[in-house]
Parts: C-alpha cells; sequence; structure tokens
C-alpha cells in the first residue's frame, strides 16, 4: 500500500491514511462476514489537520493519536452504509482497535472494539537488501517501488 511511502509515521503513532484505508478493508470484510453484499464502501479519517484519503499526506502523527474515522457506502441492494468511530491503534493494514459503530439502512449492524486480525502477522515484514556497492564504485540509481490501492467506484459516479 501507499501507506508508508505516503506519510511519515513517528513514535508508533497512528497514519490517517494508513487508518482510512485499514478500516475500509476491515469494515468491508465484516459487513460481508455478517452477511451483507458491500458495492462500496470509501473511509476518511481526521486527526486534527483534517480528514485524509489514500494518497493524501497529513503533519507527522504524535505517539498518542486519536483518529475520528468517517465511512459511508452502499450495498448491493441500495442500503446506505455507515462506519463511524474512533481508533486509537492500526496494526500494518491488518486490523484497528477503537470504538466504532456500523449500520446498515439506519439501523446499527455492529459496535466493535477491534476490526480485524490484531493477534496476525503483519502484512508488510521489513527485509534488508545485501549490500553490493563496493569503495570506489559509481553511485548506483536507487530503485522506488509504488503500490497503487484500487478501491471500488461510487457506481453513482
Amino acid at each position: 500500500m501507499c501507506v508508508a511511502a505516503c506519510e511519515p509515521a513517528s513514535g508508533g503513532g497512528l497514519s490517517s491514511v494508513a487508518v482510512a484505508v485499514t478500516t475500509d478493508k476491515t469494515g468491508t470484510s465484516t459487513l460481508e462476514r455478517l452477511g451483507f453484499d458491500v458495492r462500496w464502501l470509501s473511509c476518511t479519517a481526521t486527526m486534527g489537520g483534517g480528514p485524509k484519503t489514500a494518497g493524501t499526506a497529513s503533519a507527522s502523527p504524535s505517539a498518542r493519536s486519536v483518529a475520528t474515522v468517517d465511512c459511508q457506502g452502499e450495498t448491493n441492494t441500495g442500503q446506505g452504509i455507515t462506519l463511524k468511530g474512533k481508533v486509537t491503534e492500526e496494526r500494518s493494514g491488518k486490523c484497528v482497535r477503537g470504538d466504532l459503530i456500523a449500520k446498515v439502512d439506519g439501523k446499527v449492524v455492529f459496535e466493535a472494539s477491534v476490526l480485524g486480525n490484531c493477534a496476525g502477522t503483519p502484512t508488510r515484514t521489513p527485509t534488508r537488501t545485501p549490500v553490493t556497492h563496493r569503495p570506489g564504485d559509481p553511485p548506483q540509481p536507487t530503485v522506488t517501488v509504488t503500490v497503487t490501492v484500487t478501491a471500488t467506484p461510487d457506481p453513482a459516479k
């Protein structure tokens, strides 16, 4: 995901982009597990400086950050979906912790303090590339990897 490259994370704090993307992913998965066919879901997270979506950077987060997340969506049958609340922790795209409430067609379908699997292995594991540069060699270009996260578009647009 673009999360690590687009927004700095310092001191274990939250990234608004990571919160938005992970809440979208885990919220969709939870709704589908409950039997709702999610047509689309779009989440934004706010951390003091305004809403953030994938591809938007924010100031460096503090270690004790709280993100306000707001998701809007629709089921395949046209029912409105909302998922809102506060997120205090996001783990490697696998889970979010906080206080979240999901509604479908205005009715509460779940309240959660955890979405996803916080006990699971992170999806991104740091790896070390062996150094192949020898003293006296000219500098070599570095490789930049960009991963694009594709969200299901709003069919009304």
